[in-house]
């Protein structure tokens, strides 16, 4: 039986993930500090004999006995929420984490999948962004601390896999949507579904001409799947190219929810990317892989989650724990 190790395995897409594994007869092992993770997210699989989590931060040295044949590092803060609020614990995961994670695969002999990010490609000056397009990152910027995280994981994985001969794989995630996202995490799709439940206006940002590219989780999960297991080692972007502008999706909410509150506009926040739509080129020919999930489904289906929430959780404020 192949062993996994999931890092952030009980996060919204590491949760995702221990399912998909499980699915296909692997022995994981999910690894979670809980700083944004939550148990919920996989108690259901505590009662399996081959699933096993770990109750760690990646940061500090990792020890997992027996073999490991794959490690995939999710472990990170995801959205802007997050990484303003902890902004050292965002940049130490990209590097202490990784370098951690590296090491293990190293000593096991195991193949490293890393979740990087459509935040690498900034506020692109290319649109769609190809793989082959740099970015246009403020480093020093209050979103730097979770681009130039991820940036780094990039140049230490292929660094790893050049000079060590490591196998690994490097994904580029884009705006990815599903159950077991949190509502207060700040990121669009649950702040509007959460505000139109609690019966509040929806706050865009600027005029809400800004695009984004939504993918639903289990299309996402099959791109990560399939890439784990192919032969490339140059980064892939997953992600759905269908663009909409935060205006519209705003209306798409208020219909689909049935609300009665309007869109309003804050002020747009320091270096918010205007346009964010994935090249996916590479996943069609390398993985044999797009998006099937249309919008319309997979918002019925998140909505449906969110609407399952106690009123606690449709209320509470994010929080993160002191390190």
């Amino acid at each position: 039986m192949k062993r996994i190790l999931i890092t952030g395995g009980a996060g919204f897409l590491g949760s995702h993930l221990c399912d998909r594994f499980i699915k296909e007869g692997y022995h994981v092992i999910a690894m979670d500090n809980l700083i944004t993770g939550d148990l919920k997210n996989i108690e259901h699989l505590f009662k399996l004999e081959h699933f096993e989590f770990y109750h760690h931060d990646v940061s500090k040295f990792i020890h997992v006995p027996g073999n490991l044949d794959y490690i995939l590092h999710f472990a990170s803060p995801a959205s802007p929420i997050d990484y303003l609020k902890i902004p050292i614990q965002t940049l130490k995961v990209g590097s202490l984490g990784i370098h951690n994670c590296l090491g293990l695969a190293r000593v096991k002999n195991a193949r490293v999948l890393i979740a990087s990010t459509s935040e690498v490609y900034g506020d692109p000056t290319v649109h769609p962004q190809p793989e082959e397009y740099w970015g246009n990152v403020n480093p020093v910027g209050p979103r730097g601390v979770y681009d130039e995280a991820k940036r780094f994981q990039e140049a230490m994985t292929m660094a790893y896999h050049t000079y060590h001969g490591l196998e690994t794989r490097i994904v580029r995630i884009f705006n990815t949507y599903g159950p077991r996202m949190r509502l207060n995490d700040g990121r669009v799709l649950p702040a509007f579904i959460g505000q139109a439940l609690r019966g509040e206006d929806l706050t865009m940002f600027g005029d809400g001409s800004q695009t984004r590219a939504f993918c639903y989780v289990d299309d996402l999960v099959e791109g990560i799947y399939r890439l784990l297991l192919s032969d490339y080692a140059q980064p892939v972007n997953i992600g759905n190219p269908d663009e909409i502008t935060i205006k519209e999706f705003g209306e798409e909410i208020i219909k689909l929810t049935g609300t009665s509150q309007k869109l309003i506009s804050l002020p747009l926040p320091t270096d918010d990317p205007k346009q964010r739509k994935p090249d996916i080129t590479k996943a069609k020919a390398l993985l044999g892989w797009e998006p099937k999930v249309t919008r319309a489904e997979g918002l019925k289906i998140t909505y449906e989650y969110f609407k399952s929430l106690s009123p606690e959780d449709l209320h509470r404020m994010a929080h993160h724990k002191e390190f």
